[in-house]
């Protein structure tokens, strides 16, 4: 039953956008109680069905641009590569660090970019005010 809700948890946020990758390596970790390697490991297949089916979503709505898709997808496979390279060569214990340590990055972004938002609205409602 716990795969059932990680797995559909993940699914809504990839479904959205949110990296469902990222919340489901934490899930697995966390509440699965799986090895890192291995939680990232299962990522990269939980990936491919769901990037798929956004994938058939979005290029129907034409919210794809192809040319950047292209570049990106090259020097995204060449980082995969690379990254799969260190990962598999690095200590368990320190790849959950460094996990850990990219999921608050990214948390600080989010939190910066929505303050950000905050204070520009903020603005536009005082002259319009």
């Amino acid at each position: 039953m716990l795969e059932i809700l990680i797995g559909a948890f993940s699914g809504i946020f990839s479904g959205i956008g949110m990296g469902g990758g990222t919340i489901l390596i934490f899930l697995l970790t966390t509440f699965g109680k799986m090895e890192q390697h291995i939680a990232q490991a299962t990522n990269l297949l939980y990936f491919i069905p769901t990037a798929i089916s956004a994938i058939i979503v979005n290029y129907r709505d034409k919210n794809i641009d192809l040319k950047l898709a292209k570049e990106v997808s090259i020097f995204g496979i060449i980082g995969a590569i690379i990254g799969a390279v260190i990962s598999v060569n690095t200590d368990v214990q320190k790849l959950r660090k460094l996990f850990g340590i990219f999921l608050t990055i990214i948390a600080i972004h989010e939190i910066y970019t929505l303050f950000k938002e905050y204070k520009q609205y903020k603005k536009r409602d005082n002259k319009n005010s």
